[in-house]
């Protein structure tokens, strides 16, 4: 069985709508290359990106 790995090594992205730091979730496990937003929100005011 694999080890959990901790929070502070879990990768990183930046929201280029809001600027912020967001880490992985096991939500988005299966398609973390293709995540560009922290939330819904930001996803929804993209200007175009």
């Amino acid at each position: 069985m694999p080890k959990a790995i901790k929070k502070q090594h879990l990768p990183e992205k930046i929201c280029p709508v809001c600027e912020r730091p967001f880490s992985w979730r096991k939500k988005w496990e299966k398609d973390w290359g293709n995540v560009k937003y922290c939330s819904e929100k930001c996803r929804r005011q993209k200007k175009d990106i």
